[in-house]
């Protein structure tokens, strides 16, 4: 819903996806970030300022899985938690492709809002594992446009992947 103030209200509906695992919490976090490394900024900043070619970027940006995420940032929150009453270990990150998401911004530079995807692991009160992030296409259909929701569908096949990659089975959501 519009008005005349350029206020924009649009409802989205997300569905969260955890999956519980045995798998220890530093085992997990160590194999994600095995297989999601984090962007070569150096590298990435050099393509910049000598004018690569998209093409480059693309090949050259991506992660080295079959899912070509790469982490942009991640941050471990248990220190300040511990401080707060609670210390289960916690790592939340920011993923995502380049590449993918491009094919979505050039319809709508708002989708940044959900691309790239937040993934967070953390132990439960019975000790175990929670591997959580939201279903990607969940969120990007809210933007009604064809193109990008079927970028979403992607995006959700691509993280399907990386989840089975990490030993851990691919959500019902997520095998279209």
């Amino acid at each position: 819903m519009s008005d005349d103030s350029g206020e924009r209200i649009v409802p989205v509906a997300g569905k969260r996806i955890e999956l519980e695992t045995e798998i220890p919490f530093e085992t997990l976090r160590r194999a994600f970030e095995r297989e999601v490394p984090p962007l070569d900024e150096a590298a990435f900043d050099k393509l910049l300022n000598d004018g690569a070619e998209w093409r480059r970027f693309v090949l050259e940006a991506g992660g080295n899985g079959i899912h070509s995420f790469v982490t942009f940032w991640r941050h471990s929150p248990t220190p300040v938690m511990t401080v707060g009453g609670s210390d289960a270990p916690s790592a939340v990150y920011l993923i995502g492709d380049y590449a993918t998401a491009a094919r979505m911004f050039r319809h709508d530079p708002g989708v940044m809002l959900y691309v790239p995807l937040r993934v967070e692991l953390h132990v439960n009160r019975s000790g175990r594992t929670v591997f959580s992030v939201e279903q990607p296409s969940s969120q990007l259909v809210s933007f009604q446009n064809n193109k990008i929701t079927q970028t979403g569908y992607e995006l959700d096949r691509m993280l399907g992947d990386l989840i089975e990659e990490l030993g851990l089975p691919r959500p019902s959501v997520l095998r279209r």
